[in-house]
């Protein structure tokens, strides 16, 4: 009996699965009929049939106008890497000139970073054009794109910088930056060093002490400092000279010459201690 009445389930259940299998496919039949009706009305161009799809099924309609072509990004692989076609062979191209701090600092951040990443662009195109040139030993038109690139990028990173520091100042008083300090290198002359957390201690580190040993000491950088000391006074005391002689010479030949515009231009020179000097008078009669 018992056997009797679990074949029984048995067939029952596979009657209920297989009455559900049937509705189912039933009603993805209807479906596919009904998605079928609906892209061959939405293909038609009349007003009319679009009407009557819109009275038909609305939702669906509205969705399916609104969509419109779709096409992927356009992939050139290497060729990103070289200038356009049109450019191969000329001499001169034109181009504009760098990005300045204050057009950028009216962008957004979003902008920047667009920004940023077309100038990277940019400079890959600009290296790969030039090694290709002296490959080929030929013209590289307009070197200077390569400058005026770097700049832009120089100056996007000033502002960019700019900003962070105002904000951190906002949240925290600080500018947030990575703190750095005067030191030494090993024969002595002063660099900023950034200085970088670690979890080992500066005197038991002795991989930092090796990477960065600061200042040697002892009598040869002692000795290296006070030429190298001279070396700079010499050179400023030429360049002084220099400014002094150009004054002489201007004040000889254009005596009636505007003393503010000499002295913006040379602020490091005396002029009143320069026109007393004999080379600086001109042969004219003092009035």
């Amino acid at each position: 009996m018992k056997l009797i009445k679990y074949y029984i389930y048995i067939h029952y259940s596979l009657y209920t699965n297989m009455a559900a299998f049937v509705t189912r496919l039933n009603s993805l039949k209807a479906v596919q009929n009904i998605t079928k009706l609906l892209t061959n009305v939405s293909l038609s161009s009349t007003s009319t049939n679009n009407v009557l799809l819109s009275c038909i099924a609305p939702r669906v309609c509205s969705k399916q106008l609104k969509v419109g072509i779709h096409t992927s990004i356009k992939q050139n692989g290497l060729m990103e890497f070289f200038d356009d076609e049109k450019n191969w062979g000329e001499n001169r191209i034109k181009v504009g000139r760098s990005w300045k701090k204050d057009e950028l600092r009216l962008k957004s951040n979003e902008d920047l970073h667009k920004l940023w990443y077309i100038l990277l662009k940019e400079k890959n195109m600009l290296l790969t054009m030039e090694h290709e040139c002296k490959h080929k030993f030929e013209y590289f038109p307009n070197p200077e794109r390569i400058d005026k690139v770097e700049e832009s990028m120089e100056n996007l990173e000033t502002v960019v910088r700019e900003r962070n520091k105002a904000y951190y100042k906002l949240e925290t008083g600080e500018h947030g930056e990575r703190p750095t300090r005067i030191v030494r290198n090993q024969i002595g002359l002063p660099f900023r060093y950034k200085m970088t957390e670690h979890i080992i201690p500066k005197f038991m580190n002795e991989k930092w002490r090796q990477n960065n040993i600061h200042y040697y000491g002892g009598y040869a950088v002692q000795k290296f400092l006070r030429l190298y000391r001279e070396k700079l006074f010499i050179r400023r005391r030429r360049h002084r000279n220099y400014n002094q002689m150009q004054v002489q010479l201007l004040l000889r030949r254009f005596p009636n010459m505007d003393i503010e515009a000499l002295k913006s231009k040379y602020p490091d020179v005396d002029l009143e201690k320069v026109k007393k000097y004999h080379r600086s008078q001109g042969h004219y009669v003092p009035q």
